[in-house]
């Protein structure tokens, strides 16, 4: 461990945060993990040896975080994002669904530019979002993201209520809505739609459609847009986290390119 090292407080220790610590470490990034920020009453049992563990935002400052990962829940936005952001702190939001709340997305945003740090939303199970990003700065007519997964990934979500996962035969399209529509009833398998709509045209222009489809062994995205700048079509297809399915291991990489760039000085 060098002085130089970034640190970085990681907000939840779940299926993500365990993964990216584990890629962290084992490609031996310039990164030291200051701290894991958890509920109080959270498990204990697995953390990494001598790691901090906060349970209050308030508790935050004192270890002097370079940049603060939330992957944990909507929930723990907005806290954890305003003890960050109020301290200079940078602050990566995965649990992007929080942002279906304008006030909050205003909020955050707002004291960001006040304290001259920065609300990252990182591109997560997405790629070419950059490519999105610059296409809206000319007129954009339409955007529409086709979220694809197994059946199981959609368990326990309102999904099982309006088809039966269990014994689907052909793809099934059981959500078409709005992308603040989807990330507001699905947050944890449609956080991704915040990000494709923040990119583009807005929560309320971008269409979401939820599919689930038992021919699938992974978890794909389809994202199209036309404007002024032509057409795209951007599609991946991503392995699921072997400890959660309702997430892609793009997820995880997605944070580990962000912060090793951040430890690096260097932005690709």
């Amino acid at each position: 461990m060098s002085e130089s090292d970034l640190r970085l407080v990681l907000i939840g220790w779940g299926a993500i945060g365990r993964r990216v610590a584990e890629l962290l470490e084992s490609r031996g990034a310039p990164v030291q993990i200051a701290a894991i920020g958890l509920r109080e009453g959270s498990d204990l049992t697995d953390l990494p040896e001598g790691i901090a563990v906060l349970t209050d935002p308030a508790e935050l400052a004192p270890v002097s975080p370079d940049l603060v990962v939330e992957a944990a829940a909507r929930n723990c936005v907005a806290g954890w994002g305003r003890a960050a952001l109020d301290m200079g702190c940078d602050f990566a939001v995965t649990s992007t669904s929080a942002f279906v709340d304008e006030a909050l997305f205003a909020e955050l945003r707002a004291l960001a530019r006040k304290k001259r740090a920065h609300l990252v939303i990182p591109p997560g199970a997405l790629g070419g979002i950059d490519a999105l990003s610059a296409a809206a700065r000319l007129p954009l007519r339409s955007v529409r993201h086709e979220i694809i997964k197994p059946p199981k990934a959609w368990a326990s979500t309102a999904a099982a209520k309006l088809c039966d996962l269990d014994h689907l035969t052909d793809a099934t399209t059981f959500f078409e809505g709005t992308a603040r529509e989807a990330a507001d009833a699905y947050p944890k398998n449609a956080n991704v739609a915040v990000i494709s709509a923040l990119a583009g045209i807005g929560l309320d222009a971008t269409t979401i459609a939820l599919v689930a489809d038992p021919a699938a062994t992974i978890n794909s995205h389809v994202v199209r847009a036309e404007g002024d700048f032509g057409k795209m079509e951007i599609r991946l297809d991503n392995r699921p986290l072997a400890t959660n399915p309702k997430s892609s291991e793009m997820t995880a990489l997605s944070l580990v390119r962000l912060i090793e760039t951040r430890a690096a000085g260097v932005v690709i």
